[in-house]
């Protein structure tokens, strides 16, 4: 999945870059038990097959090109307005509009490019969503694991709401417990406060760019 000069050193960016998060045919997820995943784990079964076709291609395929494959998973599985209204806190309500619009543009193409570079090789991870749901008020809580190669797990819990037409994830947590959104808040909190929108938007474009390695993602 990443390039690194030892497999220690790999696995330790690969659970870094799950939280910040905190994807060649379909192969579908291994489920804890051989059911349906109820209606607020299928958005994340979804992702996760879609995140194992993308580690299939693997980097022979050029970056756009799987940055274009993973953008309309990234769209359906995540409430990312919300995500980044919560990341930015009260703030959000003085930035004017264009400042949002950038905003948001900056954030959807930074989430989506940090999820093909995570998950850039495939080395025989396995994903599996567990079959309890935890309810914290409305919001229900879809609990998973990603098996390594060594057999280690990661666990990340999605907060999924429903929305008028379907569930979206609202947060991550890494460990059930370390959330996406909070530790986002802190670093745009800081950004915001140093350089207002400007600084937060550039900060974002930038690690796209980054992560992109001089790709031309959407515009």
């Amino acid at each position: 999945m990443f390039t690194l000069h030892s497999a220690s050193a790999g696995r330790h960016l690969r659970r870094r870059h799950l939280l910040g998060l905190a994807l060649a045919g379909t192969v579908t997820p291994r489920l804890a038990r051989a059911v349906s995943p109820p209606d607020s784990a299928a958005p994340i079964a979804m992702l996760y097959s879609a995140l194992e076709a993308l580690m299939r291609l693997g980097t022979a395929t050029p970056f756009r090109h799987r940055y274009q494959q993973i953008t309309p998973v990234i769209d359906r599985t995540f409430d990312l307005p919300a995500i980044l209204h919560s990341s930015v806190g009260t703030r959000w309500a003085t930035l004017d509009a264009a400042a949002q619009d950038a905003l948001h543009a900056a954030f959807r193409r930074f989430t989506i490019a940090t999820y093909v570079a995570s998950f850039d090789k495939y080395e025989g991870e396995r994903f599996e969503l567990m079959p309890t749901l935890r309810r914290v008020n409305a919001d229900e809580i879809v609990q998973t694991r990603i098996i390594q190669d060594t057999g280690d797990p990661i666990r990340l819990d999605y907060v999924m709401r429903q929305t008028d037409t379907d569930w979206r994830a609202v947060d991550i947590l890494l460990d059930g417990t370390i959330s996406r959104v909070a530790v986002q808040h802190s670093d745009f909190r800081a950004l915001l406060g140093n350089g207002g929108a400007a600084a937060l938007i550039a900060s974002l474009r930038q690690k796209a760019a980054d992560l992109a390695g001089g790709s031309q993602l959407d515009s």
